[in-house]
């Protein structure tokens, strides 16, 4: 029976994806066991340690799927960790090369090993989830790149914008998680193969002759040293997925504000009963956004106890090392939810232009003050000028006229400037700044990496 969102059949697309739930099922966790364990006695058999027919016989007769998962459970209460009892049952599959099995091998460099595989499949999967986030992006940043919306800042107009600006701001943080991810795999994807302490003391001299081996069969990076309970690979892996997650949250925020009546700047896709109230026909709640900032809330919360996990005791940890075990497949299945999320909402995101450029003038001119304090400046100098459109934007939210009409009765300002310069330095589509230059920045940084 399903108890939590991640396996519900009501919600567990809601909240993640069946592609990511395949990686850590478990089933595909006891088939990564086993490929550890295989791998293990392959490298073991091309270095003489164990018999290359024994080897051989462990490779063609390991088999996952045939696996008692019910006493595989019941064992591995009893023992505490499961990689015992399923040697017990391969060791019965292989016949007399069951002998052979683990040999050398500690529990936790299976279950290491086997959760690097996992990570590895699980990135494989947000690496293309970020893809697909940059190239939608990429188009909003194009299409609205000189589309002037109101700057908002303490949730107050500040200055006019585009949104393709705000676009090229997220883009360019996937850019940079791109960036990271690169780099972290090369830290992360590394297998264990220690034994007791960590020093392969079993094997003798053949210890890191078959770890070389190992690496090839894996696929992965042979340790330099042991880290059994030096825990910042898997650590890094959580906190990567955090900051992925926490610009998703932020994109969320933002539809949401940016949805409110009084806004209606931009809209989440829209399908027939999609965002319906049950009892306000007229709604049109946002959806995604709302899972999305569920799912970014859950990762964080995740995230904060890997560091907890890296507080290990000695050369085997009594406890730490299991917070990994909770934690670790519900971060990736969250994480894949949200980016789910977030693609679908930013693929068929509704842009009213029109509502964004009604939002400039609700203010009648006020968003564009600083525009009219730097163009006097140079007349008045920049503090009294600054006091002086102070003092004029007071009376225009007293009076609720416009800021031009203020402006032009001024006879200080007259002296300076007609109606018609005024006229200029108060249209929001002319205080943007560089923001168009800026978007251009971050697309050819993005073309650049893609070559």
């Amino acid at each position: 029976m399903a108890t939590t969102v991640l396996d519900s059949a009501l919600f567990r697309d809601c909240f993640g994806t069946p592609r990511m739930r395949t990686i850590f099922e478990d089933r595909a966790l006891l088939a990564r066991y086993v490929e550890a364990e295989v791998a293990l006695a392959r490298a073991q058999g091309r270095c003489g340690v164990i018999p290359q027919e024994a080897a051989q016989e462990i490779a063609a007769r390991s088999n996952a799927d045939a696996l008692d998962l019910e006493v595989l459970r019941r064992e591995t209460e009893t023992v505490g960790y499961p990689i015992l009892p399923l040697v017990h049952q391969l060791a019965k599959m292989c016949g007399e090369a069951g002998r052979y099995l683990h040999w050398g091998a500690t529990t936790q460099d299976i279950m290491d090993t086997a959760t690097v595989l996992q990570v590895r499949d699980a990135l494989a999967l947000i690496e293309s989830e970020l893809a697909d986030l940059r190239s939608i992006l990429v188009r909003l940043a194009k299409r609205h790149r000189d589309t002037p919306m109101a700057g908002r800042s303490n949730l107050q107009q500040a200055v006019p914008i585009t949104f393709g600006y705000k676009m090229a701001t997220i883009l360019a943080a996937f850019e940079r998680h791109k960036q990271r991810l690169a780099e972290l795999e090369a830290r992360v994807f590394v297998f264990e193969f220690g034994g007791a302490a960590g020093t392969l003391s079993s094997l003798g001299k053949d210890g890191l002759r078959v770890q070389a081996e190992l690496a090839k069969e894996l696929g992965l990076a042979q340790p330099e040293i042991a880290w059994h309970t030096v825990r910042d690979r898997i650590a890094e892996v959580g906190c990567f997925l955090g900051l992925v997650t926490g610009i998703c949250g932020k994109i969320a925020l933002d539809v949401k504000l940016m949805m409110q009546t009084e806004v209606e700047e931009v809209y989440e896709p829209f399908h027939e009963g999609r965002g319906s109230s049950s009892t306000m026909p007229q709604k049109r709640n946002p959806i995604s956004s709302v899972y999305i900032t569920a799912l970014t809330s859950g990762v964080r919360q995740h995230v904060a106890a890997l560091p907890d996990a890296m507080v290990e005791d000695h050369a085997r940890a009594t406890g730490p090392w299991e917070i990994e075990w909770i934690v670790l497949p519900e971060i990736f299945a969250l994480s894949a939810g949200a980016l789910a999320q977030t693609r679908f909402l930013l693929t068929g995101l509704q842009v009213d232009e029109k509502k964004m450029r009604a939002n400039l003038d609700i203010t009648r001119g006020l968003i564009v003050s600083e525009a009219v304090m730097m163009g006097l400046g140079p007349h008045l100098g920049r503090q009294y000028a600054h006091d002086l459109v102070y003092d004029i934007c007071r009376k225009v939210i007293a009076t609720g006229r416009p800021l031009l009409d203020l402006l032009a009765e001024d006879k200080e300002i007259a002296k300076h400037m007609n109606r018609a310069e005024l006229a200029k330095l108060v249209d929001p589509a002319n205080y943007l700044g560089v923001a168009g230059e800026m978007v251009d920045r971050v697309l050819a940084m993005r073309k650049a990496s893609s070559r």
